[in-house]
């Protein structure tokens, strides 16, 4: 078991902070991307470069953030105990959703109602009809991700009530230690762990193979892809939590997991090559092989950047800190802004890659700027970083995990 550390993880703050604001990248790329409308806002300009970034940050983005956020998770748990992580989780994960899902779904709608009226002058007079709000129909939006991580605690502490009460000598959880422990130090552990992953894939002949593991973001009910694949990223984390600096080894072949990573990648990608974005593979051997590559993108991705992260970011870092801290309220905003950006440019005369930085510049900016005046020193950033810093406060080095 882990003790408490007396340090905060820079390196695992800094890759969960990176994996947030990887999400303004991959938002703000969706309306370039080639062929038919999938996103609701299409520039008059597409890019097939947009579509590796789109295709590519999707492989891996949330995968990593998932396994920072499990042992983020059991981390809080030792140091908090069941009540206080209870209430901080309910705190910094249910009470954000609650108070700024409304919110960002007004600002989608009212976005999409401008873009509507841009294109067709008037809004129709007979629209979609709206969600149901359902069980089953229900816009979470991009926060999303929120609600899947409640899940994740809630089935975590149940089984970890269950093993307390089945395995009182701990022979179950050796040898699950024992697997977790093989799976960071052997070259299989990134096989071993996509596996189940390209199952799921392979079991849905219908997967839309450029959106990979498809987001859940309508639905309280997630898929059996992204219950698969990012419940064994979530668990993977926790896991290593129990195991002291266990972590650690996950910085050994870095430079050789990215390698295959960047191959797996690029082979599933000229796979799909010249594919619709909505397009599904029905050569059967084409589908197996962009199942496993796809898969054992996920996982080369997730060892090597943390292991990158672990090797180069382990310092203080004062700006990589600042920006951690950001990256969730920025999270929180940024869909909105960047639809309203992408309307405002979609047919602007300047070339896509302008376009494209105005997005990113337009959204992180002003993003930053609230996060400095109404969030970080105020009681938002109690609510979202778990404490309010005062606006002449000395630096603070002590362990402080973030939403995960």
């Amino acid at each position: 078991m882990t003790p408490a550390p007396t340090e905060r993880l820079h390196a695992l703050d800094a890759v969960r902070g990176f994996a947030l604001l990887l999400g303004v990248a991959f938002h703000a790329s969706m309306s370039f991307l080639p062929g038919p409308q999938a996103w609701i806002v299409m520039d008059e300009q597409r890019s097939e470069l947009m579509a590796i970034t789109f295709f590519t940050l999707h492989i891996f983005r949330m995968t990593v953030f998932f396994v920072i956020a499990g042992y983020f998770g059991r981390l809080l748990l030792e140091r908090c105990g069941l009540k206080g992580f209870v209430l901080d989780r309910l705190k910094r994960i249910a009470a954000p959703l609650a108070i700024f899902w409304p919110l960002a779904l007004t600002g989608i709608i009212a976005v999409l109602i401008w873009s509507t009226i841009e294109v067709m002058g008037a809004l129709p007079k007979n629209p979609p009809p709206p969600p149901a709000m359902t069980p089953t129909d229900f816009p979470l939006t991009h926060l999303w991700f929120l609600w899947v991580l409640l899940i994740f605690y809630t089935a975590m502490l149940l089984a970890r009530g269950v093993g307390r009460l089945l395995d009182g000598g701990g022979v179950f959880a050796r040898v699950v230690d024992g697997l977790v422990g093989f799976l960071v130090r052997s070259l299989a552990g990134p096989v071993l762990l996509a596996a189940p992953i390209a199952l799921a894939f392979w079991l849905k002949p219908d997967l839309m193979a450029w959106v990979g593991i498809p987001t859940p973001d309508q639905s309280l009910i997630p898929g059996a892809i992204a219950l698969t694949a990012y419940g064994i990223a979530f668990s993977f984390g926790w896991l290593l939590q129990r195991q002291d600096g266990l972590i650690l080894g996950m910085a050994r072949r870095w430079p050789l997991q990215l390698l295959v990573a960047i191959a797996a990648t690029t082979t599933a990608y000229l796979i799909l090559r010249g594919m619709p974005i909505g397009g599904k593979l029905t050569d059967e051997g084409l589908r197996a092989t962009f199942c496993g590559l796809y898969a054992l993108a996920i996982w080369t991705w997730t060892f090597g950047l943390i292991g990158a992260a672990l090797t180069f970011l382990s310092g203080h870092s004062p700006v990589r800190r600042y920006l951690a801290d950001a990256s969730y309220w920025i999270y929180i905003v940024h869909i909105p802004i960047v639809m309203a950006l992408q309307v405002a440019l979609r047919d602007a005369p300047v070339a896509w890659p302008v376009k494209y930085a105005l997005i990113l510049a337009g959204t992180l900016v002003p993003a930053l700027i609230t996060y400095e005046l109404l969030v970080r020193h105020t009681h938002l950033g109690w609510l979202l970083n778990g404490r309010r810093i005062p606006w002449r406060a000395k630096p603070q080095f002590q362990a402080q995990e973030g939403i995960a």
